[in-house]
């Protein structure tokens, strides 16, 4: 691209490539989400609408569930809290890299997931390129990717007909598929076990409609207790 084109096209054409890989997971599984909502009876405005405003994979599959529940204002509160409480974590790395981005801070701030945390918080952006900008595209790439990806599937569910049963296992495989993947990239294994041993845990004692929340209890106290020793050997990233 010239180098006489604008810093915000610049930026773009750097962070575009980067976003691909996200792209190919995100639709899949917006789509899948956005069919999913349709086999249950939603309007296609509520996939689009909740992955518009929620913009959080995990939770938008777990809301479905609630939104077919009796209403429980307070678990909803607890179990969206516990689910996307990483980031917590997410905005005080970031602080320092979003300082000095202007009006692009709540964009950066609202858009923030995991896929696009990871991008920014390790990219190696060349000298000649706004860093505030390419954050802002990576960032805006991403959440247009889920967004339409939820649209085209709450769409398309009127006109694709097949047998979609399992198709709610899509998030299950979901969870799985980040727990292998972070298994994979820890040295050490100890908060994988700790999540494990309490999801396993709580499932015996309180049963399948109710394990969810004393679980996330159960992994943020250890996990609170244990952090120091754990740090010491080397088992958090």
């Amino acid at each position: 691209m010239s180098s006489k084109s604008s810093p915000a096209l610049r930026a773009l054409h750097e962070a575009f490539p980067y976003t691909l890989p996200i792209f190919a997971g995100f639709w899949f599984l917006a789509f899948a989400y956005g069919f999913y909502m349709h086999t249950l009876g939603f309007n296609f405005l509520y996939p689009t609408l909740m992955a518009m405003v929620i913009f959080g994979g995990s939770l938008e599959f777990v809301t479905v569930s609630m939104l077919i529940s009796p209403f429980a204002p307070l678990q909803a509160f607890i179990v969206a809290l516990t689910v996307q409480a990483r980031h917590l974590f997410y905005g005080l790395s970031m602080l320092e890299k979003y300082q000095g981005s202007g009006w692009k801070k709540p964009f950066l701030i609202f858009w923030m997931c995991d896929e696009t945390f990871a991008l920014n918080y390790s990219a190696t952006i060349p000298y000649d390129i706004d860093r505030h900008w390419y954050m802002f595209w990576v960032s805006f790439l991403n959440y247009s990717y889920w967004v339409s990806g939820a649209l085209m599937g709450g769409l398309l569910g009127n006109v694709l007909h097949f047998d979609s049963k399992g198709l709610s296992f899509v998030m299950t495989t979901m969870f799985v598929v980040i727990f292998l993947e972070q298994w994979l990239k820890e040295g050490k294994h100890y908060t994988a076990l700790i999540g494990f041993v309490f999801s396993i845990g709580s499932l015996l004692i309180f049963g399948a409609d109710n394990f969810i929340i004393p679980a996330m209890i159960g992994m943020l106290a250890a996990l609170t207790v244990l952090r120091k020793p754990i740090e010491k050997a080397g088992g958090f990233l």
